[in-house]
């Protein structure tokens, strides 16, 4: 048996045995308005429902171990007391992934993850269209529990509206545990997915990903290629130049002439078996040959 005192251990170690072991937990994809009105969307797994009477999310987005500086989802919830709690399905954990990278103060987490804003009806903050349920929410406390790198800020949040999808209910109205398909976070870049088991996503780029607003409508309107594809292709820190791509082709004749086939079909599917490979870099090759 290891015993670990907290007080003997660096805060980014002692992060890691506390993810490591309290889990699965369930994913707060927080939607949120800063001070001049702009979308911020980011997840947060330090979260869960304490009461349903009156109905009570807390999430925390705590401070960074690594600069003690704090999330923009921090600042406009504590100013505005307004967000929306998106939950994660498994079609869009990889978009969900793209948006927690660390971008600039301002930058639409939307936009870069491709997914699509939807008005709320009672908080200004934008719901997650594409999320099996969406809770609209205002901010009723909010509690530091300290000023170094690696505290947490409990967000108490009471529901105020939730929107439900329809084709995740079952026969008497309630939600269906297979069909909301829900993941969860585990330790280091492991998820759970409810009745599936675990898998992993590779934590966004340390640099910025290129965005899936980077990504050619072409693309992003395929009929092959998912919204997790897209996250994938969106997580690469630059395009591969017209030298690369044809280098690729002259090794590989099988794909040259796929691309001389001109199916565009074709082309995603194998895109997208390269993208389950974990090879977005080789996809992208593909993708932009011609």
């Amino acid at each position: 048996m290891v015993s670990i005192t907290p007080g003997e251990l660096s805060t980014g170690k002692l992060h890691q045995y506390l993810l490591g072991a309290v889990g699965p937990r369930p994913i707060a994809f927080a939607s949120t308005l800063d001070s001049q009105g702009r979308p911020n969307l980011s997840p947060f797994s330090f979260f869960n429902v304490f009461g349903s009477n009156p109905p009570t999310l807390i999430f925390s987005p705590a401070r960074r171990g690594r600069d003690n500086t704090v999330k923009h989802t921090y600042n406009n919830a504590k100013a505005n007391k307004e967000v929306v709690i998106n939950i994660v399905n498994f079609d869009m954990v990889q978009q969900m992934s793209l948006s927690s990278t660390e971008y600039a103060e301002g930058v639409n987490e939307f936009d870069k993850a491709g997914l699509t804003m939807l008005p709320s009806e009672l908080v200004k903050p934008f719901r997650v269209a594409e999320s099996p349920v969406q809770l609209e929410c205002k901010v009723k406390e909010v509690v530091e529990l300290g000023q170094e790198g690696g505290a947490g800020n409990l967000i108490i949040c009471e529901v105020l509206k939730m929107h439900i999808k329809e084709e995740i209910l079952d026969e008497h109205g309630f939600i269906d545990q297979h069909k909301i398909d829900q993941v969860a976070r585990m330790g280091g870049d492991w998820y759970t997915r409810a009745n599936m088991g675990m898998f992993e996503v590779p934590k966004p780029l340390s640099t910025l990903g290129i965005g899936v607003d980077a990504i050619s409508a072409e693309i992003r309107d395929s009929k092959i290629l998912t919204g997790n594809d897209l996250g994938k292709l969106g997580n690469v820190e630059r395009l591969p130049s017209e030298e690369e791509i044809q280098g690729y082709l002259n090794e590989n004749s099988e794909i040259a002439d796929l691309i001389k086939s001109g199916d565009k079909n074709k082309i995603h599917l194998k895109a997208q078996e390269l993208l389950k490979q974990e090879k977005p870099e080789t996809a992208w090759k593909i993708l932009l040959a011609k």
